[in-house]
């Protein structure tokens, strides 16, 4: 598969798919938190709220300077994918909303499953219109989350 090109529009997390996220979650404070295709930062920023230790991944240089703006955490100013062949660091939870024209899902998802700590949690937003072979999707209108635990 090869990559999207062009600029995407931002399509922020609607606030009923966020709620649905955290409250799957439950607690989460002391975790550490990937935000994938962060964009405005707004899930990062939710978890760190609730005490995760967050790192947020923004390809886009403006949208990542701002949420250095707006955080505490470490905000990664790079591709999501070399991010992940990269990082050392094994996450709680993933969540990654990459833009519905994303034509990388298999690597994505393999790369992400590969950086999860036993039991974590790998939470993928995209278009209902697709199956990714998740033990676990919720349907959210036209919104999915497709959920991977990391086995014990």
């Amino acid at each position: 598969m090869k990559k999207a090109s062009g600029k995407q529009k931002l399509r922020p997390t609607s606030q009923l798919v966020k709620q649905a996220v955290f409250n799957m979650l439950g607690d989460i404070e002391g975790l550490t938190f990937f935000d994938l295709f962060a964009g405005t930062g707004q899930m990062g920023l939710m978890a760190e709220d609730r005490g995760a230790e967050v790192i947020f991944v923004e390809k886009d240089p403006k949208l990542a300077g701002s949420i250095r703006d707006k955080t505490g955490g470490h905000v990664f100013n790079m591709d999501v994918l070399n991010f992940l062949r990269s990082i050392e660091i094994m996450a709680d939870v993933i969540f990654a909303d990459p833009p519905y024209v994303y034509e990388n899902y298999e690597e994505l998802i393999d790369l992400s499953l590969k950086k999860l700590k036993e039991g974590g949690i790998f939470i993928l937003e995209h278009s209902n219109k697709l199956d990714l072979g998740a033990p676990r999707k919720k349907v959210y209108g036209d919104t999915a989350l497709s959920l991977w635990r990391k086995e014990i």
